[in-house]
């Protein structure tokens, strides 16, 4: 089930970039096609139900006082809670450690770019803006944190499980 997993991560990774939005529908596909590889087996190594459930379950109480704080989109805490499906609770904190050092290197960025407008583009980019500088109605939190946690996701399949 790796293959779905790596697709799921990548539909992520686009529609968080580009909408600033994970949709519901990709959420749901997380989380079943996580409950679909448990069933049958084909989880990552090591992976069972109890450590998937308490990753979610985990996921889903850390990151929900931020939702609800307003610091954070409420598919960037869906998305979480299904990537604790995937992944258990072990590989969570390495991943929300290196997720959140690449949407502090993205604030950053933003920051820079509007204090000095070297490539206003790519401050439009960042910032979730079009290139006539329209916010997109559905861009209201510029860090897409849900693409920077599937992307440190990549990077710990691609150091951690064997080929």
């Amino acid at each position: 089930m790796q293959p779905l997993l790596l697709l799921w991560l990548a539909g992520a990774v686009f529609c968080d970039l580009r909408w600033r939005k994970v949709p519901n529908l990709l959420v749901l596909a997380g989380v079943v096609g996580a409950l679909l590889s448990l069933a049958f087996g084909v989880a990552l190594p090591g992976l069972d139900w109890p450590a998937a459930l308490v990753g979610s379950g985990a996921a889903f109480a850390v990151l929900l006082p931020f939702y609800a704080l307003g610091l954070m989109g409420a598919g960037d805490v869906k998305f979480a809670a299904a990537l604790g499906l995937w992944v258990g609770l072990a590989p969570l904190a390495p991943i929300a450690i290196v997720g959140s050092l690449l949407a502090f290197a993205h604030a950053m960025a933003v920051l820079v770019l509007r204090r000095w407008p070297l490539f206003p583009r790519l401050m439009l980019a960042l910032s979730g803006r079009d290139a006539d500088g329209a916010a997109s109605p559905s861009a209201r939190r510029p860090i897409p944190y849900a693409a920077y946690l599937a992307l440190a996701t990549l990077g710990w399949l691609a150091w951690r499980v064997p080929q």
